[in-house]
Formats: C-alpha cells, structure tokens, sequence
C-alpha cells in the first residue's frame, strides 16, 4: 500500500510539472512571436500578447496607462518608425507560476537603434484568458 501511495504521489507531481512546463512554453512561445513581430515592425501583432481590455495596465517611464488601446497608442507615439523601433532583444530572467490562471514574467530589454540603443528591465503579470496567456499588467523601465 505504502508504494502504491508513493507511486501516485509521484505520478502527481510528474503530471503537475508538465502541466506547468506547458503553459512556461506557451507564454516563452508567445514572448517569441512578439519579439518576432517587433523586428518586423509590426507594433499591432506585437500588442497581440497584451490583453484586449480596458484594464491592461502599463507602467512606464510616464507613469501609468490603462486600455490596451491607449498602450498601443503610446507604443506608436513613442516608436513612430522601424528606426525609433530598432530591434528588441530580451532576456528571460524568470517565469514563475503564480496560481492557476496567473505568472509572473521578469526579464532585461534591449533596443538596438541607429538613433541610440535604449534598455531596461520588465515585469509581466499573464493571465489565462480564454484559454491563452495575456498580458494583463506590464512595468517596464
């Protein structure tokens, strides 16, 4: 009985790091094509990780904005052309699970520019939102 109950145990905890192991990869995976959409260009495919709310909050330089929309305006005010843009670059420091619906994201960014590379580092809250991981909240400095 003792090994059957050790057994299980093991089985759950395998079965619970996979699970987990899974959504990291979605959200590293989402992480990917949004950097991916940055160097192209594209700031509306970039926004494609943030979540469609009028509660999105993000946390920069200027203080604090909320509505994906209005961070997607500040993203096109502030980066007007591929040059402003650059390429991005981030480094993953961490990606912890928070609960089942939430993780924490931390990293360092990096803008190559002609105009002068700019950097920081980042914190992501994901959320679960049908079904895919969006950003609900971002600080970035």
């Amino acid at each position: 009985m003792k090994n059957i109950i050790s057994l299980a145990f093991a089985i759950c905890i395998f079965c619970s790091a996979k699970a987990q192991s899974k959504d990291e990869q979605l959200i590293r995976d989402a992480m990917t094509e949004q950097l991916q959409a940055w160097n192209k260009g594209d700031i509306n495919r970039f926004m494609d990780t943030y979540w469609h709310s009028d509660s999105l909050m993000f946390i920069g330089k200027s203080g604090v904005t909320y509505g994906w929309q209005n961070t997607l305006n500040n993203y096109k005010k502030s980066y007007p052309d591929t040059a402003a843009m650059g390429k991005l670059d981030f480094n993953i420091i961490q990606v912890k699970r928070l609960s089942a619906l939430y993780f924490s994201v931390v990293g360092k960014w990096h803008l190559t520019r002609s105009i002068g590379d700019v950097g920081g580092h980042f914190t992501l809250l994901l959320r679960k939102v049908k079904n895919k991981w969006v950003i609900v909240s971002d600080h970035s400095s």
